[in-house]
């Protein structure tokens, strides 16, 4: 035997079981806190925004199925590869198919623990860094009496227009993802979005429709998302601006949607509120929240004073990071650092030292269960990377493009393709890089606009990341909201439904008319 092959085989040997065991320590270790209620819970008291044991095991079930079934699909589906450029980007007619050759078990199992050492480590571990930091920020805003002061003040204001806030509120979190192409970074406003919404009378659902759905939808409806159309008209050598009407009217549809949806769900719940899916969890943290009208007193005067000016950074970081294209690529540290950083000054400044550190720590603490999420959904994409059948079966449409003629089937092929690739990636850049430069050509050439793709892209690019449950920023939002995911299933299948039917018609309609 040849000495590199022995080496390579005992190197595997010994990963195998250096990932093996860390992977039973893992489990044992978050087993133990499960069961004594250390990590789920914060200590010997709930954080406001722990995930709940019912949520992490319903998750942790869903993703580890996932995980066996993109493993056993590189039983079925042979290897393959297109050949690739200096940027990464598929390089047209280079695919080699291979064998088909099952990826072994042991890397599938260790997985959710190789992934912090992959390609895709370092935006997994700042997820996660930032993940922790807003619960420990979040924890000491709640004990400190920040968040009830704070909204208190808003209510004051706005309490009477309830609907036109919500109106206003999902124009707001969609225009930052149409226009700038934010999602991950407006979580860290999801929080006080539900505290907000639950003073308003309303439910953790309606917040999470507000902030986290809200931004995720005007990802997908761009107007001018520079991380989906910017790059993808780079791609296709077009300006931004270039087909945009549609995009805009597309746009206001989907507010419109949204909207509709988030008022039958109020109405619902104003008539019966245990017909919420959140009801028993916005009963707990009510009991949390001190929202009772009483004479202000000094304290309350210097908590919002400091909450405001903490907020207010926060909201002039947001759209500095949405205005400054140089500094967009780094909004997850930057952010982390600001909310850690201005978290635990303002902390500081109205309460006690030791107090400031245990309350940031268990709400660091009743977040590390998330991180586990995380790291399960990032390494679905890893399983597929390392089996070689994602390039197979892009082949396969990609082929299968040059035999159609009805410029629609292409186009709803293409939109298959691309929410396929979403269940693994979840990246819009990386998807862009790895399917628009082989794609756009034989488009082009079969005579669909550069512009039509762009659209197609965009829409199957956004919409279902608020149901896969692959998706870091949804597993990232539901711990925060403490809502079981089948919960938010149960509750957003009809919407899912609607959009996907929706913008079928769309498609339909843009190819008819020669968009």
């Amino acid at each position: 035997m040849r000495v590199d092959l022995l080496l390579t085989s005992i190197a595997d040997t010994v990963l195998s079981w250096v990932f093996g065991l860390a992977l039973i320590a893992e489990v044992v270790v978050i087993g133990i806190l499960l069961y004594r209620k250390k990590v789920i819970r914060g200590g010997v008291e709930r954080s406001f925004s722990s995930i709940s044991v019912k949520s992490f095991v319903t998750v942790v079930s869903l993703l580890a199925a996932i995980i066996l079934c993109s493993g056993l699909i590189s039983y079925f589906i042979p290897q393959g590869s297109f050949e690739r450029d200096a940027e990464g980007a598929i390089i047209p007619d280079t695919y080699v198919r291979g064998k088909t050759e099952g990826i072994p078990f042991w890397k599938v199992v260790t997985a959710p623990i190789r992934v912090f050492a992959s390609s895709d480590a370092v935006t997994i571990i700042m997820i996660s860094v930032f993940l922790l930091v807003m619960s420990g920020v979040f924890n000491i805003m709640e004990k400190t009496g920040g968040v009830s002061v704070f909204i208190r003040k808003v209510v004051a204001k706005c309490g009477k227009r309830r609907m036109l806030v919500i109106c206003v509120a999902t124009l707001i979190f969609m225009a930052f993802g149409s226009f700038f192409g934010m999602f991950e970074e407006l979580v860290t406003l999801l929080p006080i979005m539900i505290v907000f919404m639950l003073s308003l009378g309303f439910d953790t659902m309606t917040g999470l429709g507000v902030c986290m759905m809200a931004a995720c939808f005007g990802f997908s409806a761009a107007i001018t998302n520079p991380f989906s159309v910017g790059l993808a008209s780079q791609f296709a050598g077009i300006g931004v601006i270039d087909g945009v009407w549609l995009r805009a009217v597309f746009f206001i549809c989907v507010y419109a949607i949204v909207i509709g949806f988030l008022v039958l769900h109020i109405r619902r719940i104003t008539k019966d509120p245990s017909k919420s899916p959140s009801y028993d969890v916005d009963r707990e943290k009510l009991t949390q929240l001190d929202l009772s009208v009483r004479q202000e007193t000094a304290r309350d005067k210097r908590l919002f004073v400091v909450y405001a000016i903490f907020f207010s950074v926060q909201l002039v970081l947001l759209v500095c990071i949405a205005a400054i294209r140089a500094i967009s690529d780094y909004a997850i540290p930057i952010l982390a650092a600001s909310f850690l950083i201005g978290g635990l000054v303002s902390g500081l400044l109205v309460d006690k030292p030791k107090k400031v550190f245990v309350w940031f720590g268990k709400g660091v603490l009743s977040m590390i269960p998330a991180v586990l999420l995380i790291g399960m959904a990032s390494s679905v994409k890893l399983i597929l990377a390392e089996s070689n059948v994602l390039d197979t079966v892009m082949n396969y449409v990609i082929s299968g493009l040059n035999r159609i003629h009805s410029k629609f089937i292409i186009v709803l092929l293409l939109y298959a393709l691309i929410l396929f690739l979403q269940i693994f990636i979840g990246s819009a850049s990386a998807k862009i890089f790895l399917l628009l430069p082989i794609v756009l050509p034989i488009s082009q050439a079969l005579g669909i606009s550069s512009t039509l793709v762009i659209l197609t892209y965009c829409i199957a690019d956004g919409f279902t990341d608020m149901i896969l449950p692959t998706n870091p920023v949804l597993l990232i939002g539901l711990s925060m909201a403490n809502v079981s995911y089948g919960k938010w299933v149960k509750w957003t299948w009809g919407l899912q439904l609607t959009m996907l039917l929706f913008t079928v018609a769309v498609l339909l309609l843009a190819s008819s008319i020669g968009y």
